[in-house]
């Protein structure tokens, strides 16, 4: 029988793939971003408040943190997986990187969608 050792992070092509389409994801919205704020009329108060009324700006800016949300996790949890070897401490790191990525993705609903 073999044993396997289940230290490391080996999750494979699924957290390579993720890492890059986030990553792909995340430099679209940074070009649509620059295109759009290179293009203001004027870069004031009344053009901003407007960019971010906009639903498409508010989507795509989610969909963005979300990505770095999923892109940062992986990372993150590949790093703790290599590095971090009693069970116990990787185990609270992780509970604290997602409580964390959660606080960070209610903070960007409330900010894109909040008064």
């Amino acid at each position: 029988m073999v044993k396997r050792d289940l230290i490391g992070a080996h999750y494979g092509l699924r957290d390579w793939l993720s890492q890059r389409v986030t990553a792909i994801v995340m430099a679209l919205y940074t070009l649509l971003f620059v295109v759009v704020v290179t293009n203001m009329p004027q870069f004031d108060y009344a053009h901003w408040k407007a960019l971010w009324t906009a639903p498409l700006m508010r989507y795509a800016t989610f969909l963005f943190m979300a990505c770095l949300a999923l892109h940062a996790w992986v990372g993150v949890r590949n790093i703790f997986m290599d590095y971090i070897k009693p069970v116990g401490l990787r185990l609270v790191l992780h509970a604290m990187v997602i409580l964390a990525l959660m606080v960070y993705a209610a903070w960007a609903i409330q900010i894109l969608w909040g008064a």
